[in-house]
């Protein structure tokens, strides 16, 4: 028996796909995710609340399961969906503008997984319009997070951590809260260079401002929740400098203040979520994100 065929029998893949209002992009996402090769990969389709004619495309693609949800509620909603119910052992999410190069990556991510259970998740190496540059395939390494748009979870790991946590913006760092939780349980985050996703960044529901101001009021909650209480007051001082000159160099000021605001509108309902990490698993962290 070959490797691809081993591969295959003791590999087991729910690939999600969030979308909403993307008609035109989605098609290559779920055409990319259905060539993949050497894993039993069932591809699922949650359309987050589409106004568009998102709705007219699943008569394209049969073997896809499709999920309409009339109303957002947005991808972390769809991702802990899917996580909670699904019956394989990974879980792989994929952006409604992102796909895959070569058909191989999901095999390849799942000998990784196979072949060291100690791995939580898998990220594999983004490209977009602004770093398109292709890299041959090369090291394993360990990293602190992974990028949404393109990644592999053990769903076991996850599910022991918790799934994604609910914030009060509805965009950024839910990734690297949930491998700062799987870090501090024991597991690995992994990189796969060359094992290339190509992330399209279509303009298309995106608002950079808003963004950015959620993204600001998330990385504040995150050090809220995990930060160790002898660092906390510190942790919040450093962020929120680093946040104000950010946001300077790159004219938000005014969104950076936005998400000072609702982080410190939200501090009620954060109240009961503080679960801090373990001091070794912030450095080591801090570690590989500076390697």
């Amino acid at each position: 028996m070959g490797e691809s065929q081993q591969t295959r029998d003791r590999c087991t893949v729910l690939l999600g796909i969030v979308t909403k209002d993307r008609a035109d992009i989605l098609p290559k996402s779920i055409e990319s995710a259905l060539s993949q090769r050497g894993a039993s990969i069932n591809v699922s389709v949650i359309d987050d609340g589409s106004k568009d004619k998102t709705a007219e495309i699943w008569q394209r693609f049969p073997s896809v399961e499709w999920t309409t949800w009339p109303e957002s509620r947005g991808y972390v909603a769809a991702r802990n969906y899917w996580m909670k119910s699904a019956k394989e052992e990974f879980f792989v999410s994929l952006d409604d503008d992102a796909w895959f190069l070569r058909g191989d990556e999901i095999a390849l991510a799942c000998e990784r997984m196979n072949a060291d259970e100690q791995v939580g998740a898998i990220a594999f190496d983004i490209l977009s319009p602004d770093r398109p540059t292709v890299r041959q395939r090369s090291e394993i390494t360990a990293v602190p997070t992974f990028v949404g748009c393109g990644h592999m979870v053990r769903l076991t790991a996850a599910r022991e951590v918790g799934l994604y946590e609910t914030n009060p913006g509805n965009y950024g760092v839910e990734e690297k809260d949930l491998c700062l939780r799987l870090l501090d349980a024991g597991y690995k985050i992994i990189k796969l260079f060359g094992v290339h996703v190509w992330h399209d960044k279509t303009e298309i529901g995106r608002t950079f401002p808003s963004q950015y101001a959620s993204g600001v009021c998330n990385d504040l909650v995150l050090t809220y929740r995990r930060t160790p209480l002898f660092l906390l007051p510190l942790a919040l001082v450093a962020k929120f400098f680093q946040h104000v000159v950010a946001a300077s160099r790159r004219d938000l000021t005014k969104s950076c203040w936005q998400g000072f605001r609702l982080f410190v509108r939200s501090l009620r309902s954060l109240r009961g979520t503080r679960k801090p990490v373990r001091f070794s698993t912030l450095r080591n962290f801090v570690r590989l994100g500076r390697a």
